[in-house]
């Protein structure tokens, strides 16, 4: 299995950035995907996860700001993230939800200036 991620970079705070994971090697749309952060210092938190049947739920700290989707015909997942803050600033992976260990990419980072 195969996880790409893309899209990370430098933003200013209130700006926004749209995260894509390119899932390869895998079963995809029977699985829920989610989009995982790690900033230093911290434990990597779940941010936001979709099921296979298209539901969502998200950290309280990204409800309202992040959404999470999935196109099963590319294999993607993708996480659009707006009004973005300083506190967004971590590398974002993507995964299986739960996450599987042998799974993780290299991962996005994300860096939120204010």
């Amino acid at each position: 299995v195969q996880l790409v991620e893309s899209g990370g970079g430098l933003v200013q705070a209130g700006g926004s950035l749209r995260l894509s994971c390119a899932v390869s090697g895998s079963a995809f749309s029977v699985y829920r995907w989610g989009w995982y952060r790690s900033a230093p210092g911290k434990q990597r938190e779940l941010v936001a996860a979709s099921t296979s049947d298209y539901r969502t739920n998200y950290a309280d700290s990204v409800k309202g700001r992040f959404t999470i989707s999935r196109d099963i015909a590319k294999n993607t997942v993708s996480l659009q993230m707006n009004s973005l803050k300083p506190e967004d600033t971590a590398v974002y992976y993507c995964n299986r939800n739960p996450p599987i260990a042998g799974y993780w990419g290299q991962g996005t980072q994300v860096t939120v200036s204010s």
